[in-house]
């Protein structure tokens, strides 16, 4: 991996125990009451979202555009003036009577967002983004087959490369981890790592002295499908595993034991199948996880007479990822189905077969708005996603 110096200044503070939690936002932010303890928080977040999506504005703009009263606004500006998150732009040129009022944004080119892929099966990538979400350098790690220790001082030497190419204060880190991560950022469990109740965000944490955001690498992925794709969706992704995130109504659904969207060991079918790493036959993970479906293709060839059956192969993998996700479509009515993995497996046979299933399993009356598509974001998905996490985590905002 190859890094260059560069000085960095302090970094902001951990979010305080009051601040929003982890994947607050314009449209993921819990819409209860209030509470008066919370109210600052709240409406902190509020100004900063206002800023962050409507770019420049007076105060006043931002009490119009928030309802909060401009004895609030202002005192909440200056507060964030203070911590260096808001900047005064000079004042704004119009023809209106009176004194112009002056301009205030997030300080877009005074912080750094650190993001880290751990999900494809070769490498931990790695990613420097500005608050807009430009990627402004990037890093690589080989894995080599490293698992439990060995692949957590990667993590760290990924991030060690990172961090020397940061030009500007560092706002957080964000981490997707294949396996099941509690909201603690815990890795209660990712086998294909050897990872079992790992306390990842505590640990880098520790070591970096940053704000640590760590989630599911599904989990982290959809969000940066969300800006997109307003409505309900589920997002697959597919590389070593197979795992979903999904979101509905406005909020990611992560289930009681942090496992919505483990759907790479729900065994498909009653005929068996191909043996899956978790000891079963027939598992969807054992028909499209990346590796699998590679070395199966590779076994058939590639020349012209192995073409039908490299086609059938992919055909048969689309299928079964189709019964997998037929009862969900049906049962939630989603409007939206995101695959995010290798366009030249995925986008083809496989997907036709999958939409071809999905038209068979559901009442096509109630799913015909649906659309099943490649992400947009090719393989920088959850990169992009664990900056949305991170600026969600840290300042409310998505």
């Amino acid at each position: 991996m190859t890094v260059t110096d560069a000085s960095r200044p302090p970094a902001p503070a951990p979010a305080s125990a009051g601040a929003v939690p982890l994947f607050a936002g314009r449209a993921l932010r819990a819409s209860g009451k209030v509470l008066p303890e919370h109210a600052r928080s709240h409406n902190r977040s509020l100004v900063l979202q206002t800023l962050y999506t409507q770019g420049a504005q007076s105060r006043a703009d931002v009490a119009r555009e928030t309802g909060l009263t401009r004895v609030t606004v202002s005192d909440l500006v200056a507060e964030l003036i203070a911590e260096g998150l808001v900047v005064e732009l000079g004042q704004r040129e119009d023809a209106r009577p009176g004194k112009p009022a002056t301009l205030i944004d997030i300080d877009r080119t005074g912080f750094h967002v650190v993001a880290v892929d751990l999900s494809e099966h070769t490498r931990f990538r790695g990613a420097v983004l500005d608050l807009d979400g430009s990627i402004v350098a990037q890093a690589e790690v080989a894995l080599d087959g490293a698992t439990g220790e060995h692949a957590v001082q990667l993590v760290i030497e990924l991030l060690d490369g990172l961090l020397a190419l940061t030009t500007a204060r560092v706002l957080g880190i964000g981490v997707g981890s294949p396996g099941i991560v509690e909201p603690n950022g815990v890795v209660h469990s990712a086998p294909n790592l050897g990872w079992t109740d790992l306390p990842l965000q505590e640990r880098l944490a520790a070591v970096f002295h940053l704000p640590v955001h760590v989630a599911n690498d599904a989990n982290v992925a959809v969000l940066a499908e969300h800006a997109s794709a307003p409505g309900d969706l589920i997002l697959i992704k597919v590389g070593h595993g197979v795992g979903a995130g999904l979101i509905v109504g406005g909020r990611p659904v992560l289930g009681a034991g942090s496992a919505a969207g483990e759907i790479g060991h729900v065994m498909v079918g009653t005929d068996g199948g191909p043996r899956c790493v978790c000891g079963r036959h027939g598992c969807l993970e054992a028909w499209l996880a990346v590796p699998r479906l590679t070395a199966e293709l590779d076994r058939l060839g590639d020349t012209d007479a192995a073409a039908s059956a490299r086609e059938e192969t992919l055909r048969e993998a689309g299928r079964r990822l189709g019964i997998v996700l037929a009862p969900v479509v049906g049962a939630l009515n989603l409007s939206e189905v995101v695959v995010s993995g290798p366009a030249e497996l995925l986008d083809g046979p496989l997907l036709e077969a999958t939409v071809e299933t999905l038209r068979i399993r559901t009442m096509a009356e109630h799913h015909r708005d649906l659309r099943l598509r490649m992400t947009a974001h090719g393989q920088d998905i959850v990169l992009r996603g664990a900056a949305v996490m991170v600026l969600s985590g840290q300042l409310g905002v998505s």
